[in-house]
């Protein structure tokens, strides 16, 4: 859960944030690398020699939940084979739905950092491991993992429509830009939120 959430860390990082013995993690990562759940990689912060840090492979990443994705993946398949525009009206009533229930629970809020909180909030309950950040050009929202990963893969109108949600639950005030992308192959999905 540390490595989806916070990316690669060194064996100290993670023995920090667990309170564990860095022998003890050592021991529980060379576990997980034998399952192949975890990798390591070399990244250098500063000065130094560059560190040894340890993240999650893909056999790791799909430990975490995707949504019913055989399932999904068939019916994209059968709603792709059907040609016309089946599948674009299944993302656009996906959107509508979405957008609808995402209003039901955002629209009495007024300030734009409640809105993107309650955004979070209602993201994790879906299963995305959403969090949020300041930083210089407005709210950084982060969504650690995507639990529609094997439909978004090949279908990206159903990213599209998220966006489109976001966008329309916080405000014409705002401008959303998705700044990191699961499919493009990054670590997590990253909104940029920035005040017109």
């Amino acid at each position: 859960m540390l490595l989806k959430m916070r990316g690669p860390l060194t064996a100290l990082e993670i023995a920090h944030e667990l309170k564990i013995t860095k022998e003890g993690i050592r021991l529980q990562l060379l576990k997980l690398s034998e399952e192949e759940l975890v990798t390591t990689g070399h990244h250098s912060r500063g000065v130094g020699r560059p560190q040894k840090t340890f993240s999650l492979t893909a056999k790791g990443n799909a430990r975490f939940p995707d949504t019913h994705a055989e399932l999904t993946l068939k019916l994209i398949n059968i709603l792709s084979a059907m040609g016309g525009n089946a599948m674009q009206e299944v993302i656009s009533v996906y959107e509508e739905t979405g957008k609808q229930k995402y209003h039901e629970e955002m629209d009495g809020i007024d300030q734009l950092e409640q809105k993107i909180e309650k955004l979070v909030e209602i993201r994790t309950r879906e299963g995305y491991m959403a969090e949020y950040a300041r930083n210089q050009d407005g709210y950084l929202l982060i969504e650690n993992h995507c639990p529609i990963c094997a439909a978004a893969s090949i279908c990206q109108g159903f990213c599209s429509s998220e966006l489109n949600t976001f966008r329309s639950v916080l405000g014409q005030a705002v401008t959303v830009t998705r700044v990191t992308h699961i499919i493009s192959g990054d670590r997590r999905c990253a909104y940029q939120i920035t005040c017109n």
